[in-house]
């Protein structure tokens, strides 16, 4: 009998444990929690770089300042005063070279709507560095019919502030900046543009002279 007892005992040593222990057994551990990501802080968005100051006229001359006085001659070779204009309302307008393609455009377009500037008493000249003989020449060709005064010393030009440093093709160099003022009967400039773009830019004067 003790034999048999012992026979069992060893038989169940062998069987391995039972099939609960062994499911249990045979469970995975649960996975331990992955960590919280960590939430991504946005970068500040970048201030708006500063807007780049307005150039300032060399010469301090804008709208509100006196005219400049000037005594130049015309392209008849007729001495034309400042002062012989005073009382009455008039369009000095700055262009670098006679016969240029930017010049004669807006040229020809004060001469297209000379009429409304004489219908409101406002006398328009052209100003630019060339000599007298060349403004008959350009006159002449276009069939021009205001005057043109010459700055061969560009003395007008630097007392309006539009002799200035230019840059075109990454060469600097000292030029006429086009540019545009009128004047009103009591020798103020009421509106000025500089830098003008000539498409449209006749038509402004107009306007800005109408109520000179």
């Amino acid at each position: 009998m003790a034999a048999k007892k012992t026979a069992k005992v060893s038989a169940k040593s062998k069987a391995g444990p039972s099939p609960k222990v062994a499911k249990r057994a045979a469970q995975p551990k649960a996975a331990a929690p992955a960590a919280k990501a960590k939430t991504a802080v946005a970068p500040k968005a970048a201030k708006p770089a500063p807007k780049a100051p307005k150039a300032e006229p060399t010469s301090g001359i804008g709208e509100g300042s006196t005219a400049p006085a000037f005594s130049l001659l015309d392209d008849a070779g007729q001495t034309v005063a400042s002062g012989s204009l005073k009382g009455k309302p008039y369009v000095l307008y700055f262009y670098p070279k006679d016969d240029t393609p930017g010049c004669t455009r807006e040229a020809c377009d004060f001469r297209d709507n000379l009429s409304a500037f004489n219908s409101r008493k406002v006398r328009v000249l052209g100003v630019s560095p060339d000599a007298p003989a060349a403004h008959t020449k350009f006159k002449k060709k276009y069939s021009l019919t205001f005057t043109l005064l010459s700055d061969p010393e560009k003395e007008l030009a630097k007392a309006y502030g539009v002799w200035a440093k230019k840059l075109n093709y990454g060469k600097e160099y000292m030029g006429i900046v086009r540019s545009t003022f009128v004047v009103n009967a009591a020798g103020k400039i009421v509106k000025a543009w500089r830098g003008v773009r000539v498409d449209g830019h006749v038509v402004a004067v107009l306007e800005a002279a109408a109520n000179a």
